[in-house]
């Protein structure tokens, strides 16, 4: 039995169709978003263990309040998802008698965080972040290995994978719903 012309065309047609289809989530998926799933619970409230999120990749001045993947070695021997206190030259001085994370001068307003911060970890207050690098927590502050302790400590920011934007699941951005809480 011979196909037609016209319908050797239309399987042409719809295999290349196909073909480019499954090329442009590739490409998408490998240079514009990732995604990872959140191992542990020091990101509670906020994220939780089995949490899947989409990342955008790395093409964004990072910034305080961002939720981010790190490929960084650390201590854990796994990638880590934290939030970005602060940036490279400001200052970071933490109180855990009284709770408090201070950049700048300025007592930060965490309204995600579990609970007040009762850990300082091992690193010495005040301290500055270096250049090209972040200072992490997790939002679970005293459930969380984070920048507050040496085995992981500043983050270098070619290490960051991307910024979690969205929960797989969720009705809104993670970030938005940050800038939210904040305003």
């Amino acid at each position: 039995m011979q196909m037609s012309e016209k319908t050797v065309k239309t399987v042409y047609d719809f295999a290349s169709i196909f073909l480019n289809a499954i090329l442009a989530v590739t490409l998408i998926f490998t240079f514009a978003f990732k995604i990872s799933v959140v191992n542990g619970s020091s990101m509670e409230n906020t994220l939780s263990h089995g949490d899947r999120l989409l990342l955008t990749a790395k093409d964004w001045d990072v910034a305080y309040g961002d939720i981010v993947v790190i490929s960084q070695p650390n201590g854990y021997g796994e990638v880590l998802i934290k939030r970005v206190i602060a940036t490279e030259g400001q200052s970071i001085y933490i109180d855990p008698n009284r709770g408090h994370v201070v950049v700048d001068g300025q007592l930060l307003n965490e309204p995600y965080i579990a609970e007040a911060v009762r850990t300082a970890g091992d690193m010495q207050y005040p301290i500055t972040v270096p250049k090209g690098c972040v200072f992490v927590m997790g939002d679970n502050r005293n459930h969380s290995g984070d920048s507050r302790l040496k085995e992981v400590g500043f983050i270098d920011t070619r290490y960051i994978v991307g910024e979690a934007v969205y929960r797989m699941g969720d009705t809104h951005l993670l970030k938005f719903s940050m800038e939210k809480e904040n305003a």
